[in-house]
């Protein structure tokens, strides 16, 4: 049976194309610094917002249309639900997915239950996997939907919490490992908390590097090699997340000697709720070498939640690729399009349109960035800026031959500092323009 009978298989048509279910930029076979578009993006297509979003906010119940979905938490409704899911990214032309465990497999009465329906999904999706070439880009658990979690679930202050979190982790990298997936997603969605008169922040944050060195030693003795990934989110739903931004995530895993194991996925809303740029929060990720993968959407600057709209600004994509570029891509990761369609676009055709923008965006960011590192207009004008530091008591200083004492004598002797020189900020940004 065909979902979206009326929707053929996306192809690239070239800028000039007016067909809106068609790709203006997204060419999976042309090459962007050595590299196929395919290879480089690796596109991955979120299974909870694309086939179980509802379009329900706090005003109201969802809106969306969806013929094939009877409504219900079934077994035969998710086995329904992974058919028009590898139909549309089949169509779409998507190499990658991306679950929660309970997104493919409803939740049962028992942890028991819920492991039988995930393994009856588990087979089907594997099953569509082997017919379609569709891949698994990462998996991870839903830790935070089910009451049991109101406290967190790594942090919660009830121990069998802890331990139910654990076995629900346990099985979803289980069968992450067992559907090939290249990823393991670690995503705290309500690891903080609200008030410290109620909270022990070091015993909490001490249990949640316990449960991923446990992730860790599980994934070895199962011969899973695929990446972790740590998730950085600020604010929401607690008011104070343990993983509020890239550097607080790279600080723990120093801090609990798990920086070998774990980079990062970073997402564009959740570096604007930190009150960072994406563009800051993949640069830091990446100097530390722990960019790994990123959830591509937007947020509304003028909300203050998580809207995780569909990435079709252009600056953003180009700012984001000449990151990606600049490390040399995301494998094992990708770009995994964590945004859903907004609640009054309700038709199944809306999915096509959301993915197709936004795929197209960052193809067309990808060789903008191209463009500008290909003529190293930043690049030599970032490397003039630090020139100072290339030769003399600048090279010194880099070096670690120098300290306080000979420093001050230096400009002792010196007086008064070189001039220093305009950061020409008003300029860059109109080069970068020239480009788009």
């Amino acid at each position: 049976m065909a979902y979206f009978p009326d929707v053929p298989k996306i192809a690239y048509e070239g800028p000039q194309s007016k067909n809106p279910l068609a790709f203006r930029y997204y060419n999976p076979d042309e090459q962007i610094e050595g590299r196929s578009m395919r290879d480089l993006f690796r596109f991955a297509v979120a299974y909870w917002h694309t086939f179980r979003g509802t379009g329900s906010d706090p005003f109201g119940p969802g809106t969306m249309s969806r013929p094939w979905d009877d409504g219900s938490d079934s077994v035969d409704n998710a086995l329904k639900r992974v058919e028009v899911a590898f139909e549309f990214i089949e169509k779409l032309g998507a190499p990658f997915y991306c679950f929660h465990d309970r997104d493919v497999a409803p939740e049962g009465r028992t942890l028991a239950e819920s492991n039988k329906n995930f393994d009856v999904i588990a087979k089907s999706l594997k099953e569509h996997q082997q017919k379609s070439g569709i891949k698994l880009l990462w998996g991870t658990a839903n830790l935070f939907s089910n009451p049991r979690f109101m406290h967190g679930a790594a942090t919660s202050c009830n121990a069998d919490v802890f331990a139910y979190a654990a076995a629900q982790v346990k099985k979803a990298i289980e069968v992450t490992h067992e559907l090939g997936g290249e990823n393991y997603v670690f995503w705290g969605g309500r690891e903080g908390y609200q008030n410290l008169y109620n909270t022990d922040m070091k015993r909490e944050l001490d249990h949640l590097a316990k449960f991923m060195h446990m992730a860790v030693d599980h994934a070895k003795k199962i011969g899973f090699t695929g990446q972790f990934l740590f998730e950085p989110k600020p604010k929401e739903p607690t008011k104070h997340q343990y993983d509020f931004d890239a550097a607080a995530c790279c600080n723990f895993l120093r801090g609990y000697g798990l920086w070998d194991h774990v980079k990062l996925n970073i997402e564009t809303n959740h570096a604007t709720l930190a009150g960072h740029t994406m563009m800051h929060e993949l640069a830091y990720s990446s100097i530390q070498g722990k960019l790994g993968s990123i959830d591509a959407n937007t947020g509304d600057l003028l909300l203050g939640w998580d809207t995780d709209q569909f990435p079709t600004d252009i600056y953003l994509t180009t700012q984001c690729m000449l990151v990606i570029l600049e490390q040399g891509g995301l494998q094992p990761g990708g770009v995994n399009f964590d945004a859903k369609v907004r609640r009054e676009s309700f038709e199944p055709i809306d999915l096509f349109h959301a993915h197709v923008g936004a795929m197209d965006a960052f193809a067309r960011g990808a060789k903008i960035a191209a463009a500008i590192r290909k003529d190293g207009v930043l690049k030599k004008f970032v490397q003039d800026r630090y020139s100072s530091y290339d030769s003399g008591i600048g090279q010194k200083i880099e070096e670690g031959t120098v300290g306080f004492a000979e420093l001050e004598a230096y400009m002792l002797e010196k007086g008064e500092i070189s001039p220093n020189k305009s950061g020409r900020q008003e300029y860059l940004e109109n080069v970068v323009n020239l480009y788009l």
